[in-house]
């Protein structure tokens, strides 16, 4: 029997388990990206380098490679050319191109929302050249508001502004975060609780598995839109609950999607709703199906990679997530040398894994995106409060030591 060839875009360490899901499943893999360091090529079968936005030499390389299935996972800019690819050459797809398109553009995707009656703020969509006219859109309305690339992850050129003074340098920040020159000014939503950041999963378009994380934040980073925490089960009401995956599986059907897995952010607001803020068909970063596969047993890596090459997905069974299971996304608050990690005694019987992504004397820099991150601490808590305490006040228990250059 012929082996088959799954091609994953991207290098990221996010993919470490996917490969070695695809490994078990006795799947050839082929990681593609144009940075040939990245760590998750030295675990795949073989490596090609190609920038994963170029639709057209992904697609050759393909064909070329007369692979089985294409996915990215936990990387972002690969999606809508995995589904392009998938979609030209008759592969398992995670659903239409243009319906991944528009989950994929937060300017089309909030449009959507509009036009079918789902709750999403006020915003609006811009190019490079129509910064004026932003500026004079949104100096009127009501503050604050956020500014976005239409097209990152990772938090990366996200800017809260509190006035119209702000505009011009957070729209600026924006665009030099955004691969195709657009940004998106919205409303900004004051939420109750934790907001979301979440793994589902759909099989032939119906809404199988949620888990509903709460998602903390290091308000002192450099970026504080950055996600430095999660816990488990979300401070959102059993009733936003419910209305989210009633909402979530409306989507799903709208837009036709298939069999995969989806990372999705959502929130719930001071006067009671919810919205779904994001939703890729991909799996997140910062471990967020490992946490899933911790929490509940359920693992949403190998039915993904099982989806991308046409093999049986299992019945996947609703779960919820154990209380008590906290992730710290390690990172440093100043740019400099990493001396050492420093935890404190009173959680190290608590601790799952820890994984450590530098070692002493390298160089480290403080969070301004998700990718600054330098390692994750899982834990497996006492009790609720616990989790919580650990996570509004991660400084007193784990400190990142570094020293100025």
């Amino acid at each position: 029997m012929k082996m088959k060839k799954l091609l994953l875009l991207g290098g990221s360490r996010y993919l470490i388990p996917v490969i070695e899901c695809a490994k078990k499943l006795g799947v050839y893999t082929i990681t593609c990206d144009y940075l040939p360091d990245n760590i998750a090529h030295r675990y795949s079968d073989e490596y090609c380098n190609l920038s994963i936005v170029d639709k057209e030499a992904i697609l050759k390389k393909a064909e070329e490679l007369k692979i089985d299935g294409i996915m990215s996972f936990g990387t972002d800019p690969g999606v809508t050319t995995a589904s392009y690819v998938a979609e030209k050459l008759g592969l398992p797809n995670t659903g239409p191109y243009e319906s991944v398109s528009i989950l994929q553009n937060k300017g089309l995707f909030r449009k959507f929302l509009t036009d079918y009656g789902f709750n999403t703020p006020v915003s609006k969509s811009y190019n490079s050249n129509e910064v004026e006219k932003a500026i004079k859109d949104f100096s009127p309305i009501l503050f604050p508001l956020i500014v976005k690339p239409t097209d990152s992850a990772g938090s990366k050129g996200v800017s809260k502004v509190t006035d119209s003074n702000q505009l011009a340098e957070a729209i600026n920040f924006a665009l030099g975060c955004s691969l195709s020159g657009q940004f998106i000014i919205e409303q900004y939503l004051e939420q109750i609780g934790c907001s979301s950041d979440s793994e589902c999963f759909s099989v032939d378009g119906e809404l199988v598995f949620t888990s509903w994380s709460s998602q903390y934040f290091d308000h002192g980073a450099s970026n504080p839109f950055t996600p430095t925490g999660f816990t488990w089960p979300s401070t959102i009401t059993e009733e936003g609950i419910k209305e989210l995956k009633a909402e979530l599986a409306r989507l799903i059907k709208l837009l036709n999607m298939g069999t995969t897995i989806y990372n999705v952010e959502a929130r719930q607001t001071i006067d009671g709703k919810t919205y779904l803020m994001e939703v890729s068909p991909r799996g997140g970063g910062n471990r967020l199906a490992e946490m899933v596969r911790y929490s509940t047993g359920v693992d949403l890596i190998e039915e993904s990679v099982k989806a991308a090459l046409g093999l049986p997905v299992k019945k996947i069974k609703q779960v919820d997530p154990e209380d008590g299971w906290v992730e710290l996304i390690l990172h440093s608050s100043a740019d400099g040398v990493f001396k050492g990690l420093e935890i404190q005694p009173e959680i190290e019987n608590e601790i799952v894994e820890k994984d450590l992504w530098v070692k002493p004397g390298d160089y480290v820099e403080s969070l301004t995106g998700a990718n600054k991150s330098i390692g994750t601490l899982i834990l497996k808590t006492k009790n609720k409060g616990q989790s919580r305490e650990l996570l509004n006040c991660p400084e007193k228990y784990v400190r990142v030591i570094t020293s100025p250059n």
